[in-house]
């Protein structure tokens, strides 16, 4: 599993909408994450922002003088995204990595390093262009995953992920590049957002369930979840 899927119109045939319809939802976590710890930027950046959908929302929500910033390595996201940029909202077809002399108040990094071959260099390298980072990272792994192994072979040939987290391993390899953690969340993708399949409906019952007794258990043991966390 390589970026090559993301350049030669493999991942967008795989997910034509390329998760345009989270957007909404992601975008929601985001701003719950930005108010609870106060921060008004004044620009905003997203690393592999697809289609461009989570920074659209945002742009709705925050001050009109936020400036707003997606880079992407997808030609075919890149185009998707074309659509909706304007005066305060641009999109650059090009390697974050590669960029100089930038610099944002936020970097979000949503859904984007159990993508990357090397998130580490990734992480390393991102962290002089902005003060805050806020990243949303999924906790593929989990007790049910492990033991079933489908779900886990699921998303590395559906949606490309090629590392697999819980929530201590997501959080110490942002400490390990050199964050620090200030706060984070869980998110609930799997009860929130519309069931993919009949058994992903059924499953969101014993979520909920477990997930009001004790969040850490069910999230270990049933899976579903992801982390919401900001850093710096």
């Amino acid at each position: 599993m390589t970026t090559q899927i993301y350049t030669d119109g493999k991942y967008l045939q795989e997910n034509p909408t390329w998760h345009l319809e989270d957007s909404p939802w992601k975008a929601e976590h985001i701003l719950r994450m930005m108010q609870k710890n106060q921060l008004m930027p004044r620009s905003i950046c997203e690393v592999g922002c697809g289609a461009g959908g989570i920074l659209q929302q945002l742009q709705k929500k925050i001050s009109h003088d936020c400036k707003f910033w997606g880079y992407e390595i997808s030609p075919q996201a890149f185009d998707l995204c074309c659509s909706i940029s304007n005066e305060n909202l641009q999109f650059e077809l090009t390697d974050i990595k590669q960029k100089k002399d930038i610099y944002f108040d936020i970097i979000l990094v949503i859904d984007l390093i159990e993508h990357l071959e090397d998130y580490f260099n990734f992480l390393k390298r991102i962290q002089s262009k902005s003060e805050y980072k806020i990243f949303h990272i999924p906790l593929d792994l989990s007790v049910q995953s492990v033991l079933r192994s489908s779900p886990i072979m699921d998303l590395r040939n559906s949606v490309g992920h090629i590392h697999y987290f819980t929530k201590e391993t997501a959080l110490e390899s942002l400490r390990d590049s050199g964050y620090e953690v200030l706060d984070y969340f869980y998110t609930a993708g799997y009860v929130d957002l519309p069931a993919k399949s009949f058994r992903n409906h059924i499953a969101r019952i014993p979520r909920k369930m477990l997930y009001a007794i004790n969040q850490d258990l069910a999230v270990r043991i049933l899976g579903g979840y992801s982390l919401m966390v900001l850093a710096r």
